[in-house]
């Protein structure tokens, strides 16, 4: 059996190829006896402007990427052929000792994108890879697999981040977290904005390219122009991501077959659901061409399978998570305001079924110490203050669709799970807080923390703390902190706790701002005692 064969197998094994049959996947993937090669390419500047990246490692195998784009913001510039492209993984950086090696196509259908999921690696060690296509060779990229199944890790640390709006700052996170020594970093999302050149309350820093986007191309352009930020690019090549998508990918706020502007939405025309698959076809293709994600997440016309579960030995369990695809449309409307009657909804959905059974059966068959659930909008009950009346709740949280909240709940009582943390972005703040079994009592128990990510650069510079959100920390007891700077977090996991610290830069709208930790917090896997300050 080849490698692919055998790691599609294995995929399919893991419950990650559904709706994906082997076979398909194959006649993708497999190098293709076509005339339409370019056995030998030129280009006409250099083809690895977007760099490299690396994704979802396993003990034994990991996914890495690029993409030729010798004119990244205009289509990318290579012409409608296949290109072969070689890619080496070595033991050390400067490729010395090289332990894989092999071909692939860089085929239009994908933008020219290569994703090589390459095995015979061992656990919980360094690589650094690089690609070659005619005589251009591109930067070098560093990652890491994971612990071997079974062992305990004495450590692993790891970084939550996403939400980088071009337009709003520099992406001087990216560059401070590149420098982290990080095993992967988990982005929950919004990795582009699809807005046209200005939207927003924030002064505009940068220029974007284009319009709002739809086509396959439009969206190409975009990813281009954020992946050739060297901030951004740096981080890639620091360490591997785990990548999932919010609503920017697409739309904004866009909810299962819906879009922003749906029928029930009165201030926009309306845009048909099956419109709309047409456009979610097109921005899911963008996202795997430039995402280092498996071919498990290779896109079936308007759907992708971006749920999965990676683990890290005997220590944490990684349950990512897409809370876009399957969910019910916003009860009440896009908005932030008082809950109408549909909130009540006892059927409610935001992971969907197949999803919400996958998630808890892997929560209560867990071994690992920590369970991490990985995915974008806040799960914590958060209520919004309101001078005129009762606290509003935000239509695209978990707090719309309290029923999958209070399932979730039960589930981890019922079982008793421990170690649950969860880790979030789409607020453009940062917070931290505790999942109460009945929010209503703050003696009630604490069955899992959340921390929620600022965002890289949306919302530009942003403040520490202000009269509304000290508001909304004192009408929620169960939250513990915020801040709106921008930044990231990094968890530092062992078998006794789990440290977290809130990095952030103070400026955004200029580059080269320092990097300063502006919090720190204490879990232990019993989650009893809740967060702690360190």
């Amino acid at each position: 059996m080849d490698l692919i064969t055998q790691q599609l197998t294995n995929l399919s094994r893991r419950g990650l190829l559904r709706g994906i049959s082997a076979t398909a996947a194959l006649a993708v993937l497999q190098p293709l006896t076509a005339t339409r090669v370019r056995a030998d390419p030129v280009f006409k500047a250099y083809p690895f402007s977007l760099g490299v990246a690396s994704g979802d490692p396993w003990p034994d195998n990991v996914l890495i990427w690029t993409r030729l784009a010798p004119e990244p913001l205009d289509g990318g510039g290579m012409p409608a052929l296949a290109v072969p492209v070689k890619w080496e993984v070595a033991a050390d950086a400067q490729f010395r000792t090289v332990v894989q090696r092999g071909q692939t196509l860089a085929r239009p259908e994908l933008g020219h994108s290569v994703h090589v999921e390459v095995g015979g690696l061992e656990p919980a060690r360094p690589y650094w890879y690089r690609f070659i296509a005619g005589v251009e060779v591109s930067p070098t990229g560093r990652t890491k697999t994971a612990p071997a199944a079974g062992t305990m890790p004495s450590l692993i640390r790891f970084a939550n981040l996403g939400c980088q709006r071009y337009e709003d700052g520099f992406f001087t996170a990216f560059g401070h977290c590149a420098k982290e020594d990080l095993d992967f970093a988990f982005h929950y999302g919004d990795y582009i904005y699809e807005y046209r050149n200005r939207r927003g309350p924030a002064p505009q820093v940068r220029d974007i390219k284009g319009d709002e986007i739809y086509t396959i191309v439009d969206y190409r352009n975009r990813y281009a122009q954020y992946k050739m930020d060297p901030d951004l690019q740096a981080a890639h090549h620091a360490f591997p991501f785990i990548t999932s998508f919010d609503d920017h990918e697409v739309d904004n706020n866009w909810a299962g077959e819906f879009s922003e502007e749906d029928e029930s939405n009165r201030f926009v025309a309306s845009v048909p659901n099956e419109i709309f698959a047409l456009r979610k076809q097109m921005a899911f293709n963008a996202w795997y061409e430039n995402s280092p994600v498996r071919y498990a997440q290779l896109p079936r016309g308007p759907a992708i399978n971006a749920f999965r579960r990676l683990n890290y030995g005997r220590l944490a369990q990684i349950d990512v998570l897409d809370t876009r695809q399957y969910r019910d449309d916003q009860p009440c409307g896009d908005i932030t305001g008082p809950a109408c009657p549909a909130v009540a909804n006892p059927n409610a959905q935001i992971m969907g079924p197949t999803q919400e059974k996958w998630l808890f059966d892997g929560l209560a068959a867990s071994q690992a110490v920590w369970k991490v659930m990985a995915q974008q909008v806040m799960v914590t009950p958060r209520a919004v203050p309101n001078p005129a009346g009762d606290p509003f709740i935000s239509m695209d949280k978990w707090d719309a669709y309290p029923a999958a909240r209070e399932r979730l709940l039960k589930h981890l009582h019922e079982r008793n799970v421990k170690g649950l943390v969860v880790l979030t972005g789409d607020l453009h703040n940062a917070w931290a807080g505790e999942l109460k079994l009945d929010v209503r009592d703050i003696k009630s128990p604490t069955l899992g923390t959340e921390f929620i990510a600022t965002s890289i650069s949306t919302g530009g510079d942003g403040f520490d703390i202000n009269d509304g959100f000290q508001r909304t920390l004192d009408i929620n007891p169960h939250i513990k902190w915020v801040n709106n700077r921008r930044g990231y977090t990094v968890h530092e996991a062992s078998e006794k706790r789990m440290d977290v610290a809130f990095r952030a830069v103070d400026y955004v709208s200029r580059p080269g701002a320092p990097l300063v930790t502006k919090a720190k917090f204490v879990v232990e896997p019993d989650n009893g005692g809740g967060v702690n300050k360190a």
